[in-house]
Order: C-alpha cells, then sequence, then structure tokens
C-alpha cells in the first residue's frame, strides 16, 4: 500500500473511532437519564412543558392583538348577557305590567267606592 493510502486509512479509522466514542458517550447519557426518573414523573414533566409553552404562546399572541382579545371578551360578555339585554327591549313585559297596575287601580277603585 502506498503511504497516502496508509494514511488516509488512519485518519478515516481515527474518524470511525470518534464518532462511536460520541455515541457511546450519547447511549449512557439517555441510560442515566431513564434510570433516573420514572416513566410517569417524565409524561408529566413533558405536559407540564408543552403547558408552559402553549401558554407562552398565547400569551404572545394576546400581547399581539389586544384589539381582538378585547373584542372576543366584549362579545362573551354580551353573550352571557342577552337575555337581561332582550328583556330591555321587549314590549310584552311593559303591556303586562301597565295592564296590571290597571287592574290594581280599578281594583283600589272599587274598594274605596264600596266602603
Amino acid at each position: 500500500m502506498s503511504s497516502r493510502l496508509e494514511r488516509q486509512l488512519l485518519e478515516d479509522r481515527a474518524l470511525r473511532d470518534a464518532a462511536r466514542a460520541l455515541v457511546q458517550a450519547d447511549v449512557e447519557n439517555l441510560k442515566a437519564d431513564l434510570k433516573g426518573k420514572s416513566i410517569g414523573s417524565r409524561v408529566a414533566d413533558r405536559m407540564t412543558e408543552g403547558a408552559v409553552d402553549v401558554f407562552e404562546e398565547a400569551v404572545d399572541v394576546a400581547e399581539d392583538n389586544k384589539g381582538v382579545l378585547a373584542t372576543l371578551i366584549a362579545a362573551v360578555v354580551l353573550w352571557f348577557a342577552r337575555n337581561p339585554i332582550m328583556s330591555l327591549f321587549d314590549d310584552r313585559e311593559l303591556e303586562e305590567e301597565s295592564d296590571s297596575h290597571e287592574e290594581e287601580e280599578q281594583a283600589d277603585a272599587e274598594t274605596g267606592a264600596n266602603s
């Protein structure tokens, strides 16, 4: 073999050995990490991290769209207050109240005339 090929072979072996050492170190780190936590705690940690990420994203979007957020909150408030608001514009209740008020006045007048 020529010296150039032998040198290339030695460099390639050194690179291979270095890559193998990195992979083995990663495997050992992974094994140590898996021994440290149970599956349940890892799932809970991952879910917590995901929830925090979603919350942070929601805060960022809310800060960027304050007008839209205010409109949405106003729409929700109006939705829950729709029945009392609609009753303000309902004429039937006003007619019923005035009819009952007139009936009370007539009943008062009749009792006053009878006494």
